[in-house]
């Protein structure tokens, strides 16, 4: 009855043999050899090493061409991360600007005027080199007026800007666009 097993350290690389004892581990008188059984381990043993041997180089490689790849991803996930902060902090600060700017302006303010308000506290709160920000405003109807705030975000390295261009293959800008629509107070108006 023959055993086959796979050899741990030749990490799948040779198949051992294991026989129960033969003949040829006794001698004549009936006694045990044990030099005849250990010779014949020493040669599977070797035949195991050759075989790891050639294996040797191999986690080296997949770590040299999977490195790459791990490092786009968690660059991409970080990015991601990075963008989805961005749109919340956006978010709360539009829609707190508006109500400030828009909703009970300045005598004689008019809504361009007010959409550059908005813009500039935006810039403020976000003040990222790879961020631009827009407002733009737009009528609702029955005297409502809509605010909508524009943040693009080009691709970047931990707030460094990247090229816009990688191997021919164009990085675009993400987009996030919020609105707000108010009833504009007009100081003087009694209805």
């Amino acid at each position: 009855m023959e055993v086959r097993g796979i050899l741990p350290r030749a990490r799948a690389a040779c198949e051992v043999e294991i026989a129960p004892l033969s003949k040829d581990s006794y001698d004549e008188h009936g006694a045990y050899d044990a030099h005849a059984a250990c010779s014949r381990a020493r040669v599977v043993a070797v035949r195991c090493s050759d075989m790891a041997r050639s294996t040797r180089g191999q986690a080296t490689v997949e770590m040299a061409i999977a490195f790459p790849v791990v490092i786009i991803v968690a660059v991409i996930a970080i990015n991601a991360t990075l963008f989805f902060s961005d749109c919340a902090t956006f978010d709360r600060a539009f829609r707190q600007s508006v109500r400030t700017f828009a909703c009970s302006p300045a005598f004689g303010q008019g809504l361009s005027q007010s959409s550059a308000q908005i813009e500039q506290a935006l810039d403020a709160a976000l003040d990222q080199s790879y961020l631009s920000i827009r407002v733009a405003v737009s009528s609702a109807g029955l005297g409502h007026v809509k605010f909508t705030g524009t943040l693009d975000c080009a691709p970047h390295l931990f707030g460094r800007g990247l090229r816009s261009e990688v191997f021919g293959v164009s990085l675009p800008h993400i987009r996030h666009t919020t609105s707000l629509v108010v009833d504009v107070y007009k100081p003087g108006v009694l209805f």
